[in-house]
């Protein structure tokens, strides 16, 4: 295996229409990303349903995610992560306009 090395800080782009999820390292049963967001949230009416658990991390910025089932809010501060369990309905409700928040995302298969 070539080793991969690179910044995770590195080519965020200045305009961001929408959000930006970005593939860093996959296996068999798992996958990390790097998710961009500038003010972005889940669509209207959308809720993340995903058949394995997702761990997050907040590397810069702010967010808010909601839970659907009990209606919990989680903010999140840099440094600030959260593990989310297969089929629980979730979504982003808020993020730091005006700012990149930057995201770390494991997600187990």
């Amino acid at each position: 295996m070539n080793p991969v090395n690179s910044n995770i800080f590195k080519n965020i782009p200045g305009q961001l229409p929408e959000e930006l999820i970005e593939c860093i390292f996959k296996r068999d049963n798992i996958q990390i990303e790097r998710i961009i967001s500038k003010g972005h949230t889940t669509t209207a009416g959308q809720w993340y349903d995903q058949d394995g658990d997702e761990w997050v991390i907040l590397l810069q910025g702010e967010a808010v995610i909601l839970y659907e089932q009990d209606l919990q809010t989680f903010h999140l501060n840099v440094g600030d992560y959260l593990l989310i369990p297969a089929h629980t309905r979730h979504r982003v409700e808020w993020t730091q306009p005006g700012q990149h928040t930057v995201w770390l995302a494991v997600h187990l298969h």
